[in-house]
């Protein structure tokens, strides 16, 4: 099995993906203002976690919609799989300290994983670049998170990466908001963008108008 990359490669625009959502309600909104892609974080430390069996009702009703991402953190094949195994998600986004070779052993098991790495510099970059998933993340380097921290990272090593690597989407995170997507976006040509804490109310809690400001921004 080959991971399907995140957004549709004929998508013919920067794609946009909401993360951490925690109601099916918000998804559903979310998905009308014209997001590619929704992140859902499983990983119970987070302060946007939520638990698989809680989300796995109004997941199912958005099948076909766009995208469902699982964000994940160290967790066991066996977690992996009964994720996968669900039928509610399509993609899984790890998210944690797994190396080059657990990536490639977890697509060799079929499931449809992408690696995402916050990264400080170009070593961290250049090490990054070696996980071969169609889909790369990059997020500000956070050594106490994984994502969703709300720092922005080096968008000098984001252009890098898509200079290096044209055949992969490289997607941008980390401290994006309505205000700096547009240039963002400008300076690192990536295929996609993801946002969490920069359109919220309170983790977990999208502030919706920001939700739609972002969208736009990216749009335009």
């Amino acid at each position: 099995m080959t991971t399907p990359p995140l957004f549709p490669i004929d998508l013919g625009r920067v794609g946009v993906k909401i993360c951490g959502i925690t109601t099916g309600a918000q998804a559903e909104t979310i998905i009308e203002l014209g997001a590619d892609a929704l992140g859902i974080n499983f990983w119970p430390r987070s302060k946007r976690y939520i638990a698989l069996e809680e989300a796995a009702s109004w997941l199912r009703d958005l099948d076909q919609a766009i995208p469902r991402v699982a964000v994940t953190v160290n967790a066991s094949d066996d977690e992996l799989a009964a994720i996968h195994e669900s039928g509610v998600i399509d993609l899984i986004q790890l998210h944690g300290d797994e190396s080059p070779e657990r990536v490639r052993s977890l697509t060799d098991q079929r499931l449809p994983v992408f690696k995402a790495m916050g990264v400080k510099d170009r070593a961290m970059l250049e090490t990054a670049l070696e996980y071969d998933s169609p889909t790369l993340l990059l997020d500000a380097y956070a050594p106490t998170e994984y994502g969703g921290s709300g720092e922005t990272m080096d968008w000098t090593l984001g252009a890098r990466a898509v200079s290096q690597c044209p055949e992969r989407q490289i997607v941008l995170a980390g401290g994006l908001v309505p205000e700096n997507v547009a240039d963002a976006i400008q300076q690192v040509n990536p295929a996609g963008v993801d946002a969490a804490s920069g359109v919220e109310e309170s983790p977990g809690v999208k502030d919706l108008e920001l939700v739609q400001a972002f969208i736009e921004a990216a749009r335009n």
